[in-house]
Order: structure tokens, then sequence, then C-alpha cells
């Protein structure tokens, strides 16, 4: 008798634990229900899926979750309430402590006095950010060592400074998407990277006074992985003419285009008056990877500029029609060319190459079609004439 107790104890069980995790709640914020409420209700450990519609008005918190999923359907958005975001958390929707999140398919609209509209901290991993979009304050901070995939997702930043920002060594994957805002002076970001690393594919960035920047040892891989459905090529583009730089790799940092088909092109980038604007300025002991996936064209200002013991390095890369230096290499700083099918080409620009006395470009034998050259190390192979 008691061994049929126990079985159907455990049958029961096993029943009312699938039953739970096969419910699909779904939020109505229309008609006055909450997401907090409903996800303060739910276990954090099994897998769920929380659906919701309507526009919910409130500051959601998805903490110590395992295998969640919070969907939203047509036209499903979390707007950010009229009073301030709590200081500990100051985000329209955060994302802690948890693991295997998905966000899909819903609208994230947030206010001056938020930091962002979404937040990921607190260590979380595996967190998929899918087809979903922000508008207002900085977009998407990823922080405290979380990892995060975001794909095809729009940003469009009003106010603050970075469309999407990963911090303290957080490792973010970027598929497809938008990362724009409105053409005026506010001084702003598409992509920044602080101590983390991010790999990118996919996505265009328009209208960033700093379209990418990459600083304090952080790393970005341009490359081909993940999905096939969405883009390849990364696209930075500067139709109001805002842009002072493409991609800024300062203090230690480094920006990588991988072997396979993922390019990055960078068009319309810098200001007229040149200085240190243009597509990728590398400074402050930082390093360019570009291969043959580096596509630079018709910059306002330089092309690529070297500087403060810096290194660059091409093979098969583009960097045409600039209206100042198409490679500037400066303050004890280096480029090097190595042999490719197709050549690098460097053309056309206001002054294809140049370096000053302490600094030094290699591989010329490598570029083609360079007219204009200031350079007087200025070498033919990739070394002085070894012993």
């Amino acid at each position: 008798m008691r061994i049929k107790i126990a079985s159907a104890f455990a049958l029961c069980l096993i029943a009312c634990v699938s039953a739970f995790a096969e419910d699909t709640p779904i939020v109505d914020c229309g008609a006055g229900q909450s997401l907090n409420g409903t996800l303060s209700r739910m276990g954090k450990l099994q897998p769920a899926t929380l659906k919701f519609k309507g526009t919910c008005t409130e500051y959601v918190v998805v903490d110590g979750f395992n295998h969640l999923t919070l969907q939203g359907l047509s036209g499903a958005a979390i707007q950010q309430p009229a009073t301030n975001p709590p200081a500990s958390a100051p985000y329209v929707l955060f994302v802690g402590a948890s693991r295997s999140v998905t966000l899909s398919g819903f609208a994230v609209l947030s206010l001056p006095s938020a930091l962002s509209g979404i937040g990921i901290g607190k260590g979380s991993t595996d967190v998929l950010v899918q087809n979903v979009s922000t508008d207002g304050a900085w977009g998407i901070v990823v922080t405290e060592a979380s990892q995060v995939s975001l794909v095809n997702v729009t940003v469009n930043i009003t106010s603050g400074y970075a469309a999407i920002a990963v911090s303290d060594k957080s490792d973010v994957h970027i598929m497809g998407g938008l990362l724009h805002r409105p053409a005026d002076s506010n001084w702003s970001a598409g992509l920044a990277v602080d101590s983390g690393h991010v790999t990118i594919r996919g996505i265009t960035i328009r209208d960033m006074q700093q379209s990418i920047n990459i600083g304090s040892s952080g790393s970005v891989d341009v490359t081909n992985f993940g999905s096939t459905a969405v883009g390849v090529d990364v696209i930075i583009d500067n139709p109001a003419g805002t842009n002072f730089n493409g991609v800024i790799v300062s203090d230690g940092a480094s920006l990588n285009l991988g072997v396979g088909s993922a390019k990055l092109r960078i068009s319309n980038a810098g200001q007229w008056w040149g200085g240190d604007t243009g597509a990728v300025f590398v400074t402050n002991g930082s390093t360019l990877n570009a291969g043959s996936n580096l596509i630079i064209s018709g910059s306002q200002g330089q092309g690529v500029v070297v500087s403060n013991g810096s290194h660059a390095q091409f093979a098969g890369s583009s960097i045409t029609g600039g209206s100042h230096g198409g490679l500037v290499v400066v303050n004890m700083s280096t480029a090097g060319v190595d042999s490719s099918s197709p050549l690098t080409v460097i053309s056309g620009n206001g002054t294809d190459l140049f370096c000053d006395s302490k600094s030094q470009i290699a591989g010329g034998l490598n570029i083609a079609n360079s007219t204009v050259v200031q350079c007087n190390n200025f070498l033919s192979g990739a070394y002085e004439n070894l012993p």
C-alpha cells in the first residue's frame, strides 16, 4: 500500500510540474495587469514563458530567473513611468543574475531620467535579446561580466550617449539591426566597448558622432558567425554629416576584422577640417588588424590614423577618395601591409600615405595606386634588410 501511495504521489508531482512548465500566462497591460506582479508569482528555477500585450508602464525586473522567455505580442511595449528609476537598477527593463533568458518581440520606451532602456548585469549569462527596439535614452547596457546575444535590435537614442554599451569584461554577440539617432549636435556613440568583448556582423550604425568607440583594453571582432538569416557586413554611414569618427580604438584596445566574408564598410566619415577625425582612429597603444575586410570610401576627414605607439596591419584593404590622408601614421607608431591578392588599395586621397619622422609604414610593395606619399620611413618590404 505504501508503495502505491508513493507512486501515485510521484506521478502527481511530475504532472503538476509539467503543467506549470507548460503554462504560458499572458499579461494584458491594457487591462491593468502587471509584468512585475506576474513575475513575482512565477517560479524562477524551471523553464517558463511569459507573454504580454499592450503597453506596460512600469520598471520591469527579471532577477534570478533560469530559462525564462519574455515575449511581446503584436504592438507590445514597456514604457518608463514618469517617476525616476531606482538608483540600484536605473533601467526600464533590467535582467540580473539570470541564465538563459530570452527577450523577444517588443519595444522599450525610455525617458532622459533612465540610464538606458534595457540593462543586463550581475553576471547574467546566455541572454538573448531578439527583435526588440528601444527608443529614448541609452539603448542596451551590458555590465558585470554578463554574456548576451543581440539579434535584429533597433536602437534610436534621443538622449544619453550610447546605443549599445558593453563593459566590465562582458561578452556580447551582435547580429543584424540598426543603431541611429536624429541628426543633432548631441554627442553619441553607436557601440561603446569598455573592457569588454564584442563580436559583430550585419548591423548598420548611422549618424553617430562616434560610431564605434573601443577603449580600456576592450576588443571588437567583425566576423561572419551565427545565423545566416541576418546580413554580414557592418555598415557605418554618415548621411547627416555629424560623424567625427567611424571607429575609435584607444587605450590598449583592438579592432579585428576576421578572415571570413564580413566586411566593415565606412563611408563619409569625419569632418572637413581633418585632424584626427575620420574613418578609423587608432591611438594610445592600440591595434587594428584590418586584413582584407576594411573598406573606407569618401572620408571627409582622414582614412586611418595610427598614433601614440599604436600599430595597424592591412592585407587587401581599401582606403579611397578621402579629402585628407589615406593612411596616417604618427607619434612613434607603425603600420604594415602584407602581401595579398588583390593588393591593398590606398588611392585618390588628399595624401595617400603619411608618416612623421618617428613612425614607419612597411610593405610598400603591397600597396596599389598610391600617388601622393609623404613618409621618409617608408619600407618596400616588411622589414629593413635582415642579416
